[in-house]
Parts: C-alpha cells; sequence; structure tokens
C-alpha cells in the first residue's frame, strides 16, 4: 500500500505523514475485517486523521492533502478550512487543498485538533460536497526534561538512626506523554550526599545508609537527579537537593573542663550569699542539655542550685562559717542529665566530678556573749550597790579587743567595766518582779562592733507587807439584834508572794476583845465571821461602832496588821433582813421623797378637782435631784410672810416635843422613831452635818433664794391649798391618822403603806 495513494469517498485525503503510523493502522485495521472486503471499506476509517510531530521548526509545514474525488483538475474547485486553529495555526491551499501548520505545534499545550473541511464550485459559489470533519493529531517528541515540583526539600531524622531509615521521598513529573516510549519513564540518582544517605531509583525514596553523629555534623545537602528514558542516551534530566537536618539524642554525659574550682566567702556573711559558680559543658543540645549539680558537704555548710536558663551550678552559703574554727572547705561535686532514656544509660554510667576549694575570709566580728541570754535572781529590799549577777563577752578575733558593757534604759541597774550588774536603788517585787535589760557589749578596737543580750531580773520576795482586809466592808446591825448573830463575813489578802499557801489569823485588839460589843471567830481558812456580842443596840445613843481586827499572815517572820470596821447601827425591818439594814442610808436619804411624792400626788388631785385654770407643769425639773424639785416646789407655800416653812425653832422644839413624849406603846415608839429617822432635826449630830453642808451649798449658790437657804420644808404653809405636807406637828393628831389610802397608790406605797398601816391598827 502507498503511503500516498488517494483514499476515494466524498473527500479524498492525502497522508503524507507518518507512512509508518498509516501502515501500523491498515495493518491493524486490516485484522478487524473479514477477508475479501473492499479495500475502500478497509481503510475508510482513515480519511480523517492527520499525524504531525510537535515542536517542527520549518515554516509552513505539511500536513497533509485534501481532494475530492470529483476534482477533474480545471481549478474550478475551491477548499476551505473551518473551525479553532484554522487560518492561525492551521492555512490550506484553496486550490490544491494542500494543508500547513503556520506555527510550530506543541503536545504538552494541545494535542489534538478537530477541523472541518468544505469543497466549493467557483463558477456556482455552491458547495459540491457536504462539509467534512476530521482531526489532526500531534505526535509527542521527548521534548521536557523532569521537574521537582515540591521544592524545597528538608527532613529531620534523628542522629545515630540504624541503616534502612526512611528519611524522605521525592517525587518529579515529567510533561511529556507517557504513552509514548519512554519518553516520561524516570530514574532517581544520588549526585550528593554518599556514603550517609541512598536512594531508590524507581521510588524516589531516601534512606540512612551510614550511621550519622550530630555532634560532628547537624546537617547535609543531599543534590538527587531525575532522567527521562530511562536513563538511555539522549534522556532529559532534572535535579533538586534536599536538607537532612539530624536532630539530637542523649548520647552525650555533661562534663567538667576543670577539675578544681576555687572560692571565697567572708565569715561575717549570712546564710544564703551567693559564693561562686561551675559549669560543666554537654555536647547535646535543648532538653538533653539539661543538667542537675550536686555536693559532697558533710558539714552541711554549703549548697549548690542549677541555673536552668544557664545551666550552670550556683554555690550559696548554707550555714555561717567561722574563721577562727575552720577557713577552708574542700567539697566534691557532681553534674548529671536530668533527663535520660533507658536504651541511652550507657552512655551515661559515670558522672562527671570536679572540686570546689571554699577560702573563708577572716572578718572583723562583734563581740560575743558567752550565753544566749542570763537570768539572775535577787532578794527585795537589798540596799544600793547589792550585786545581781556578772555577764562575759569576748571577741572572737584574733587581736582579742577588749569589751566594754553599758546597760540600756535602767534607772535601778547599772553595769561595771567588767560586766557585773549591781543595783542602783532597792528592788520591790510588790512593784516589779521581773526586770528586763539589755546589756550591749562593745568592742574598744572598733566602736560599730557591738552585740547585745537579754538579762532578766527576778526580784526574790520578803515578807515586807502585812495582810490586809481584802475589801473595804459597809458593816450594818440591827437595833434589835440579838446576841451571836453573825453580821459580816471578812477576809484578807497578802501582796507578797509565799512560798507556801497564804494562811491569815484573824482577832480582835486587846481593848475590843474586853469592852467590845461585838466578837470575832476565825474560820480557819482565810476568812472569818463578825458577831454581835450582846442583845439590842440603840441608834440614837451609839449610831457607830468601831473595833480592829488584827490580821497575821504565816510568813517568816510573821507580820501582823490592825485594821479597823465601822459598824453602822440601823432600824430594820420587823424580819430584820440585812439587805434592808444595808439600804439604810438610801433610806435615809430618800425618806423625804415619799413624803414630797405623796404632797404632789394629793395636789395633782386637788387642782383637777377643782379645774385650777394653771396648765405650767409643776415639776419643770423631773431630771433632778429630789431636794432641787423640793426647792421649785416652793411657790405653793405662804411665801415671805410665811415664816413657819423655814422656822428652825419650830424644828427643834418639835425634836424636843418629841424625844420628851412618854412611851405610850412599843407599836407606837417604832412609829414614832421611824419618823424621827425620817426628819432632819437638828438634835441629831448626822443630820446635823447634813443640814449645814446643804447650808453652805445654798449660801454660796447665788441663784438659790435668800429666804430658803435650808431648803428643807416642814410644812406647806397656812397659805397653800394643800395644807400642811410634814410631820413636825403631826405628834398630837397620831392616832387620828389613816394611812389606809396608801394602799391605793399603787405597789410603789406598799411600803409605806405595810408600815404606817400596820404600825396605826395596834393604836387603833
Amino acid at each position: 500500500m502507498n503511503c500516498c495513494s488517494l483514499l476515494p469517498f466524498m473527500l479524498g485525503i492525502l497522508l503524507l505523514w507518518p507512512c509508518l503510523a498509516a501502515k501500523e493502522n491498515s495493518d491493524t485495521e486490516e485484522m478487524k475485517h473479514p477477508a475479501g472486503a473492499h479495500p475502500r471499506v478497509k481503510r475508510g476509517w482513515m480519511w480523517n486523521h492527520f499525524f504531525v510531530p510537535e515542536e517542527m521548526n520549518k515554516p509552513h509545514h505539511h500536513i497533509g492533502q485534501l481532494k475530492s474525488d470529483i476534482d477533474n483538475g480545471n481549478n474550478s474547485f475551491q477548499y476551505k478550512l473551518l473551525g479553532a486553529g484554522a487560518g492561525s495555526i492551521f492555512a490550506i491551499d484553496e486550490k490544491t487543498g494542500d494543508i500547513y501548520a503556520v506555527q510550530k505545534l506543541d503536545r504538552e499545550e494541545q494535542s489534538l485538533y478537530t477541523l472541518r473541511a468544505q469543497v466549493i464550485d467557483t463558477t456556482t459559489g455552491k458547495a459540491v460536497e457536504p462539509e467534512s470533519e476530521f482531526v489532526i493529531r500531534v505526535l509527542d517528541i521527548n521534548d521536557n526534561e523532569p521537574q521537582f515540583l515540591d521544592e524545597p526539600y528538608e527532613a529531620i531524622v534523628p542522629e545515630m538512626s540504624p541503616e534502612g531509615t526512611f528519611v524522605i521521598q521525592v517525587t518529579a513529573s515529567d510533561a511529556d506523554d507517557p504513552s509514548s516510549g519512554n519518553n516520561a519513564r524516570l530514574l532517581y540518582s544520588l549526585l550528593q550526599g554518599q556514603p550517609y544517605f541512598s536512594i531508590e531509583p524507581t521510588t524516589g525514596v531516601i534512606r540512612i545508609s551510614s550511621q550519622t553523629d550530630r555532634e560532628l555534623q547537624d546537617e547535609y545537602w543531599v543534590i538527587i537527579q531525575a532522567k527521562d528514558m530511562i536513563g538511555l542516551p539522549g534522556a532529559l534530566s532534572g535535579t533538586t537537593s534536599v536538607l537532612i537536618k539530624l536532630s539530637d539524642v542523649n548520647d552525650n554525659k555533661p562534663a567538667f573542663k576543670e577539675g578544681l574550682h576555687r572560692m571565697t566567702v567572708s565569715e561575717s556573711a549570712p546564710t544564703g550569699t551567693f559564693i561562686g559558680k561551675i559549669k560543666a559543658y554537654d555536647k547535646d543540645i535543648g532538653e538533653n542539655a539539661e543538667m542537675d549539680y550536686s555536693i559532697e558537704d558533710d558539714s552541711l555548710t554549703f549548697d549548690i542550685i542549677t541555673n536552668n536558663e544557664t545551666q550552670e551550678g550556683i554555690v550559696i552559703l548554707k550555714k555561717r562559717v567561722d574563721f577562727e574554727r575552720q577557713n577552708q572547705y574542700l567539697i566534691p561535686a557532681r553534674v548529671k542529665n536530668r533527663h535520660v532514656d533507658e536504651q541511652l544509660m550507657k552512655y551515661h554510667a559515670e558522672t562527671s566530678t570536679t572540686l570546689i576549694k571554699v577560702q573563708v575570709e577572716d572578718a572583723d566580728e562583734p563581740p560575743v556573749f558567752l550565753r544566749p541570754y542570763y537570768m539572775f535572781e535577787i532578794f527585795e529590799g537589798r540596799p544600793h550597790g547589792s550585786l545581781v549577777g556578772m555577764v562575759s563577752a569576748t571577741d572572737p578575733d584574733q587581736r582579742n579587743s577588749p569589751i566594754w558593757y553599758s546597760i540600756t534604759r535602767s534607772r535601778v541597774f547599772r553595769i561595771d567595766d567588767n560586766g557585773t550588774i549591781i543595783t542602783t536603788n532597792p528592788l520591790d517585787r510588790e512593784t516589779s518582779a521581773w526586770h528586763n535589760l539589755s546589756i550591749i557589749a562593745t568592742e574598744e578596737y572598733n566602736v560599730q562592733q557591738i552585740s547585745a543580750v537579754p538579762v532578766y531580773v527576778q526580784v526574790l520576795n520578803i515578807n515586807d507587807h502585812a495582810p490586809e482586809f481584802s475589801e473595804y466592808y459597809e458593816i450594818y446591825v440591827c437595833e434589835n439584834a440579838g446576841s451571836g448573830q453573825i453580821i459580816q463575813t471578812i477576809s484578807a489578802v497578802d501582796r507578797d508572794e509565799s512560798i507556801e499557801d497564804h494562811h491569815f489569823y484573824f482577832n480582835l485588839s486587846v481593848e475590843d476583845s474586853k469592852n467590845s460589843s461585838f466578837t470575832i471567830i476565825d474560820n480557819q481558812d482565810n476568812t472569818a465571821v463578825i458577831l454581835t456580842n450582846r442583845t439590842g443596840f440603840s441608834l440614837q445613843e451609839e449610831p457607830v461602832f468601831y473595833i480592829s481586827v488584827l490580821i497575821a499572815d504565816n510568813g517568816i517572820p510573821s507580820l501582823t496588821s490592825t485594821n479597823t470596821l465601822s459598824i453602822q447601827v440601823c432600824d430594820c425591818d420587823d424580819d430584820g433582813s440585812t439587805q434592808t439594814c444595808g439600804n439604810k442610808d438610801f433610806m435615809l436619804s430618800t425618806g423625804f421623797r415619799t413624803k414630797v411624792i405623796i404632797a404632789m400626788l394629793i395636789c395633782i388631785v386637788i387642782i383637777f378637782g377643782l379645774k385650777y385654770r394653771r396648765k405650767q407643769s409643776l415639776f419643770p425639773e423631773k431630771g433632778e435631784d429630789f431636794r432641787e424639785n423640793i426647792f421649785r416646789y416652793d411657790d405653793e407655800g405662804g411665801g415671805e410672810e410665811d415664816t413657819e416653812a423655814f422656822d428652825i425653832a419650830e424644828l427643834r422644839s418639835s425634836a424636843v416635843m418629841r424625844a420628851r413624849k412618854s412611851r405610850r406603846s412599843a407599836t407606837a415608839e417604832i412609829r414614832s422613831l421611824y419618823r424621827q429617822s425620817l426628819q432632819v432635826g437638828p438634835d441629831s449630830a448626822i443630820f446635823r452635818k447634813f443640814i449645814l453642808e446643804k447650808l453652805e451649798e445654798a449660801d454660796t449658790d447665788p441663784c438659790a433664794p435668800p429666804f430658803d437657804s435650808l431648803q428643807t420644808y416642814a410644812y406647806e404653809g397656812t397659805g397653800s391649798l394643800a395644807g400642811s405636807l410634814s410631820s413636825l406637828g403631826s405628834a398630837a393628831s397620831d392616832q387620828d391618822e389613816n394611812y389606809d389610802y396608801l394602799n391605793e397608790l399603787g405597789p410603789r406605797f406598799k411600803r409605806l403603806a405595810c408600815m404606817f398601816g400596820s404600825a396605826m391598827r395596834p393604836n387603833n
């Protein structure tokens, strides 16, 4: 078969290139059709394909020819080329139908072009045949070299990895047609990187081929080449570089470069002082280079800590040093890695060591007392200059400076140059049982060097204080008290300190034991009781008794004190209540108050009963003492013309009248005595003193009215609507008075109602 034969059909296509391809395709097609078929049919599939190699550099390269079966060569037919690339990439000779490539074709840009052809009769201007479609296929040639598209390549692999360890895989690509021969079949090879690395030719996998050591070389540049056409002659190639870094493993132990480190420290340096630092070196990096330092110091004087940032060992003072005791230390130090894997322990079997020599420097130290504190004892009352004790301090330095002693803020002690403490004033344990002193020691050669020590002085007790009453006693006895009645329990205290428990003994003085109306019984438990020694007492005849009580202690020698007790005679209730007697002073001071309150209530009833128009308060000074209230109440009297309201003679005569009145009965006598205790009579010494004091107070008061100097009102006066409120003139009418109305005034007047009511019923 001729490669240039014309295939008759609607259009004949002349195949000029490649004949070999047409031959192969024709032979293949002949195998597909049965024998004896028409030859046009066998080759009919080839009419619409043109094959052209890429990268043809000849201008107007001829591709093939289109020719119609009815073209008789008279040049009356016109051939036209239509479709993508027609006119720009491909051109056709309108008269002959020859197709040319006007540009260089690149299969990698476009491997297939689809065009249409048409034949027109120039005489008629009409198409002689329908349009026919055909294909121009660009054939591949090896015009592209392999390329590594994932550059740059970088990999990290641990050092000392075993052979065959995977590192990284590189991949190149070839733009040529992989189905066209070996144009795109690649082989990889190692141009640089032996003997530590190798590459698989077909996969591009890089592996370890020899043991590596990061401390010798921590990274490698490996050059990889990729060739197409499986490396045959004429093949194209491309290269790339791979950076392989080795990661560290802890295969090196830290080590000291020096076997001896010298340091110094002053003996005055406090604990925690920085002395120096040591440093070990590790070829590893990162976490594998972290280390811990330790020292072997039996004296526990020094310590070492690790600086995690610089990996240095910081030596510090753990305990104070003394040059005079030890002036040099030799300390072994060790270092080891902090993080070591089990499989790498063989590299760390032995630790690195070094020696630290610390030289202690002498310093001028302050004096040192022989004891941390001193405690002395001395009896109280010792004379001036008595010895208390002695303190001692020395200079620890070699020059042994003399020491001066002084004492701070003390008025009762002083200290000599030799450290002897003596008293400057007598000591009293009851004033201060302990004295806390501070003794200062100063070097004579350097007064800046001082030390202080506490000194505690205990003042021992001597029996120099007699016992005394534990409190002030206010003792009362009723007029009707019987003999042997206990009226008070007393106790004593002693300011002295006793080794044994205090024990006190109570007795009456010799004079009181013979003539006293009272006696004392010692309970043998540091208390005693006062008892009456007779029956009946008289408030009028002897209102106060004084007895002397002797109290002795059990000290050596024993001391005795005389203590005076005052016993008040009281007018008691019928039941002889001690509590009532204890409130006698209060009853005396408030006797008039009850009368005044009753008078006020009566006045209020009268005022409201008579519809008195005056609305001003009768008691403008309610917050003041009742005596002041009585002073304000004088407007109810008869004024200056009423002289009976403050007649002293009337007071005296009334009191005398009561004193001379014959005894009528026991009940009437009790009522009379009670009323005498309530009035301020000049014949009573106690009441006389009270009146004189109030008189002096009124005389010196510029605001007091001149006519009311005594501030005492026996009755309201003849001009008062309330009548007389005084009991001075009531002696003649005692039998006629009725006090039952007191029961109607409420609980506050219950006591008055009981006293006056019960006194009147027997008389009536």
